[in-house]
This record gives structure tokens, C-alpha cells and sequence, in this order.
């Protein structure tokens, strides 16, 4: 959530911020009228206690037979139901402003590109040679059916459209795919690994964001009210909610592969076919908790992390700012990494790397103490590192050779005992 006293003060530069997220000015106007409203009925009602225990006390020292008794007893009822009204009232107050505040997105940086959509998005970086074939690139998925090592049509009659069964070396590459990222994160970059719960509450979900805006793009239990993970985000970053940290412990930076689950609710007609959009996949995530004054150099090496995979795979990618109208409910500013795909001849996204201020530490109470004992939110950042089944889809169209068989890429090769070749 925003920092109520934020908006309380540079109302006009909230207000600006928000617009370009879409949000409509008259809503912080609402917020601001709601938010005055509830502290003037608090302070009001504090007040009215205050002079209900003076004649309380009073009360003590009186006859309550007598007149002033009886006056004294009728003013404390007269304070109650004044205190129940201006209570009653406050609450309405306090839902309606809660219903807003958590529905405002973050504040968009300073420096991300204006715009209402994905055209306005700005490359910032190119890395690696697209390939060259001297043959018509086929899609990953027509590539996976044909060297039977993924099944479409089967999943579809056991679960229905987006999903898929691996099958044979397709499971293996999937496998030596997240095997490697996990490698890469741990050994390399010193992320402390986790393997999360992929149930979670609701309360859970409204800590990075998800509930109450978001509630159907997922999957909920109906029997328990449990929701099954979009992604590893929502474990890893609540794993310290509630929780108050020691300075001198960050940055703390956790990475888990998970299955994750999404409806993808109003995709309809958009990526029908193949890897890319699916309702179950495995991601490995990466998360960070940092403080303020380091987290946008984190966001930074939280995006090369993520982009250092696909350079150990070879495979070309470029790295885009999303503009305030693209970026996320809970960030402030993202980088999206694509990865080139040869058939489409497009980069697709295949990792966010999203830096989320104290946006969702003030939703989950996570914060730290410094040196001097005061205590601060921290700053949490979020990115994939990779989509599995999306960097699997890019191995498949970019290693692809004409006789329908595909290259493993060198750093794969380990994982899969050797094997230099699929086919």
C-alpha cells in the first residue's frame, strides 16, 4: 500500500503519478477527504472518552440519588451514545478508505518511460547474435510434437487448454532447465534456496498484492479458501511477514522453484498454442529484501542475474523499462527480459525484474530495525529467473536444426548425462 502520509502531503504529486496508471485523480481526492475524516472522528471520539472519565470520576465523589448525581450518570450515557454514533460512523469511513487505499497501485518511478500500454515500453539493452537458419524455423510447439517429447492433445483431454504433458527427453530438458537456473542462483549469485508452500491464505496474497484486485486470475480452493500459487513471489516475499529485521541481515535474497498456477483471465485468443501461456508451469523465482537506499542497485543486479541465464544458454535476449501503464500493480519500476523467437521473429518476455519499495512490506508488515533503533520498511524486489517452459519453448526454436532435431546447449549438457542432441 502507498504511505498514507504521502498522499496526505503531495496530494498533486500522487494524484499525477497515479494518473498515468490509469487512476482516476478524484479517487485520491476520495482518499484524502475519507482519510481526514476518519482521524478528525478518531480525535473526536478520543476526546469524548476523555471527558466521560473525568465525570466518571466525578460520579464516584456523588450522591447518585441526589440531582447533580442523576445529571452526572445522564452526561456519561448521553458520552456513550455519542461515542457509539461517531463509531459507528468512523467505521463506515475506515471500509471505504481501506476498499481504496488497497487498491492503488504503487507509485511509478521517475525515471520509467509515460505511456498507457506495452508500445510505450523503452529497449534498454541488446545481448547476443539472433540465429540464422538456412531453413524455415518451426514453432517450439510443432518442433516438442514432433519429436514426441510434448503432448498437447493428451492434456488437453485430462485438464483441458493450456496445459501440457513432457514427456521422454522433453521431461529431461525441463528438468536440467530449472536444474541449472538453481545452480546458477545459489553457486554463483548467493541466493539461499527455498522450497515454499505452493498453498497459501488470502491474507498471504494480499501481501505482495495479488487480493483483493487480482482474485481472478487464480485458482482458490473453494473448501479451504486456500489459493494455489501464481508464483513463488507470494511465499518468498511473506516468508518474513509480520516480522521486523536486522539491519546488519540485508539484503536477504531467497530463490525457489515452483509450480505456479494462473487462470489467465482475459487472455483469451492470445497465445493458444505452445509454452508461453499457460495455467501450470514451473518458474524459478528470485526475491530480495534490501533497504531503501539500496534497492534500485539491486533491482539492477537482480536483472542481470536473470539475464545471465539465458546468456549461458546463448540465447538472445534484450531488456525493456516498462512504461507506468505496463508495469505491475506492486512495482514501481520493472525490467522485462525477452528472449528472441526465431518463428515469430519477436522477443518474448520471459522474466520481470520488479523493485516494489515498501509498497509490499506496508501490506505484510515486514520491516527492520537500524543502528540507531528506529524501524523502517524494507524494500522488496521480485524476478524470474526463468520461466521454465518458456526458456524450454526458446531452446527449441533457437537450437533447432533442419532435420527436426535441436541442439542441447553446452551448459545444459551436464544435466542431461552428456546428451548433445534431442531427436
Amino acid at each position: 500500500m502507498l504511505n498514507p502520509k504521502l498522499v496526505r502531503t503531495h496530494p498533486a504529486e500522487v494524484k499525477a503519478k497515479l494518473e498515468t496508471r490509469g487512476v482516476d485523480p478524484s479517487e485520491i481526492d476520495e482518499y484524502i477527504t475519507l482519510d481526514q475524516q476518519n482521524r478528525d472522528a478518531i480525535t473526536k471520539a478520543e476526546n469524548i472518552k476523555k471527558e466521560k472519565n473525568k465525570v466518571t470520576e466525578e460520579i464516584k465523589a456523588a450522591d447518585p440519588k441526589s440531582d447533580a448525581g442523576q445529571a452526572l450518570i445522564a452526561k456519561v450515557k448521553q458520552f456513550n451514545d455519542d461515542i457509539r454514533s461517531i463509531e459507528e460512523s468512523q467505521k463506515e469511513v475506515a471500509e471505504r478508505l481501506h476498499y481504496i487505499a488497497v487498491r492503488l497501485p504503487n507509485l511509478p518511478a521517475d525515471d520509467i518511460p509515460i505511456g498507457p500500454d506495452e508500445a510505450s515500453d523503452v529497449e534498454v539493452r541488446k545481448w547476443g547474435k539472433l540465429p540464422e537458419f538456412d531453413f524455415e524455423p518451426k514453432a517450439h510447439w510443432e518442433i516438442g510434437e514432433n519429436l514426441d517429447i510434448l503432448d498437447f492433445d493428451r492434456a488437453a483431454k485430462v485438464s483441458g487448454a493450456r496445459f501440457v504433458y513432457y514427456k521422454n527427453a522433453g521431461a529431461q530438458l525441463e528438468r536440467a532447465v530449472y536444474n541449472f537456473m538453481l545452480d546458477l542462483h545459489t553457486r554463483e549469485q548467493g541466493y539461499q534456496e527455498i522450497i515454499p508452500p505452493y498453498l497459501v491464505t488470502g491474507k498471504t496474497m494480499f501481501g505482495t498484492g495479488q487480493f483483493p484486485k487480482f482474485k481472478e486470475d487464480v485458482y482458490t480452493v473453494e473448501s479451504t479458501g486456500m489459493t494455489l500459487i501464481p508464483t513463488a513471489e507470494v511465499p518468498l516475499t511473506n516468508y518474513y511477514a509480520n516480522e521486523i529485521l536486522n539491519e546488519a541481515d540485508l539484503p536477504i535474497h531467497f530463490t525457489a522453484l515452483t509450480p505456479c498456477f494462473r487462470s489467465e483471465a482475459g487472455s483469451a485468443g492470445r497465445d493458444t498454442r505452445g509454452l508461453i501461456r499457460m495455467h501450470q508451469f514451473h518458474k524459478v523465482e528470485m526475491v530480495k529484501f534490501s533497504k531503501p537506499e539500496d534497492s534500485y542497485a539491486e533491482l539492477e543486479t537482480l536483472t542481470q542475474n536473470a539475464a545471465e541465464v539465458l546468456e549461458k544458454l546463448g540465447l538472445a535476449y534484450h531488456v525493456i523499462t516498462l512504461s507506468t501503464g505496463d508495469t505491475g500493480f506492486s512495482s514501481a519500476k520493472t525490467y522485462d527480459v525477452e528472449v528472441w523467437m526465431p518463428e515469430q521473429k519477436i522477443y518474448r518476455e520471459i522474466s520481470s525484474c520488479s523493485n516494489c519499495l515498501d509498497f509490499q512490506a506496508r501490506r505484510a508488515m515486514i520491516r527492520y530495525r537500524k543502528e540507531d533503533g528506529s524501524v523502517e520498511y524494507v524494500h522488496t524486489l521480485n524476478g524470474s529467473g526463468l520461466a521454465v517452459g518458456r526458456t524450454v519453448a526458446a531452446i527449441l526454436e533457437n537450437y533447432q536444426q533442419a532435420d527436426g532435431s535441436v541442439k542441447v546447449p553446452e551448459a545444459l549438457q551436464p544435466y542431461l548425462h552428456g546428451q548433445k542432441i534431442i531427436k
